[in-house]
């Protein structure tokens, strides 16, 4: 092992950042349950089946701190154990994150019309993820030092990378289906850039810390820096789900200051439009009806023409 700072000192300031965003987790949280009361009851299971897991993972990974600088504090045979919670604390990270990722898959098959390669892509990332965590945690369960872990670093640089890519893939390709939607006005299309803009911000925040602790593996394999990041990565996860659940009403306000209105229960929605004579749908957790009442177009002619339409998305 490396230094007493490169090692323990990591974890501990892994555990604080941690504990800071569960923090926040529970804000947010509470935040979800008293506004969004009749959300459909598997929306609020969801939520509260990865609030239990974050929880328990935050419970896990304070034992580890607890074991290693209070516990067996001083003792050097002791500090070169591994911990159980050390280990268990990876399975339940790796239920928040399939949780997570699994409503992410769902939005997209949504999104992109119930494209089965686009969504079967995402899923088989996000299922790769889980087995190999599923696989690592088996492996580790046996190791009693921590000089037996080397022996598994393909399998956890394996894990955060496939979790990596898991998650710059749904950013992608959510973006990539929110800008085939736009309809050329010029209220919805703002809409729909700042809808982007927020699934790039929750999406990147996983994806960095994913690949931070990819990174910290391979550069410094001694130390137990990526072991930090990863403590953080389940927080994160759950901070962005319940991030994307509490903006709803947000945008919608915004949305019917402009006229129009938005919805992210999923329903899906066809409208013809007064552009195409084809028919327009966006089946999702996302779907946006814009209801302009008079839209004026000007150009260099000095007359205007007035426009009354109604386009749905």
């Amino acid at each position: 092992m490396g230094t007493v700072d490169a090692t323990f000192g990591a974890i501990l300031i892994g555990v604080v950042v941690s504990a800071t965003l569960y923090g926040v987790t529970c804000a947010q949280g509470w935040f979800y349950f008293r506004r969004y009361p009749t959300d459909p009851w598997y929306t609020k299971l969801l939520v509260g089946a990865i609030f239990l897991s974050d929880s328990i993972h935050q419970v896990l990974i304070t034992h580890v701190m607890y074991t290693y600088l209070v516990t067996d504090f001083g003792s050097v045979s002791e500090l070169e154990k591994v911990v159980w919670s050390l280990s268990a604390q990876v399975l339940f990270n790796g239920f928040t994150g399939f949780m997570v990722q699994s409503f992410l898959t769902m939005r997209v098959y949504r999104l992109s019309n119930k494209n089965v390669i686009a969504t079967a892509l995402v899923l088989s990332l996000v299922i790769a993820e889980f087995v190999l965590i599923i696989i690592y945690v088996a492996n580790i369960s046996k190791f009693i030092d921590f000089s037996q872990i080397s022996n598994i670093k393909p399998l956890s640089i394996s894990v955060n990378a496939v979790a990596a890519v898991g998650d710059l893939l749904i950013t992608v390709l959510l973006c990539g289906f929110l800008q085939q939607s736009r309809t050329g006005f010029h209220r919805s299309d703002t809409l729909i850039t700042k809808l982007m803009v927020f699934s790039i911000n929750t999406g990147l925040l996983t994806s960095v810390c994913a690949v931070m602790s990819l990174i910290s593996t391979l550069a410094w394999p001694d130390t137990f820096i990526y072991i930090a990041f990863y403590f953080c990565l389940g927080r994160l996860y759950c901070n962005s789900l319940l991030a994307t659940l509490n903006a709803r009403k947000s945008i919608r306000n915004h949305s019917c200051d402009e006229h129009m209105e938005l919805s992210l229960q999923g329903a899906q929605k066809h409208t013809k439009s007064p552009i195409s004579s084809s028919r327009m749908g966006m089946p999702n957790s996302l779907s946006i009806k814009i209801d302009t009442t008079h839209e004026y177009i000007e150009d260099e002619f000095p007359s205007a023409k007035d426009m009354k339409s109604s386009q749905s998305v």
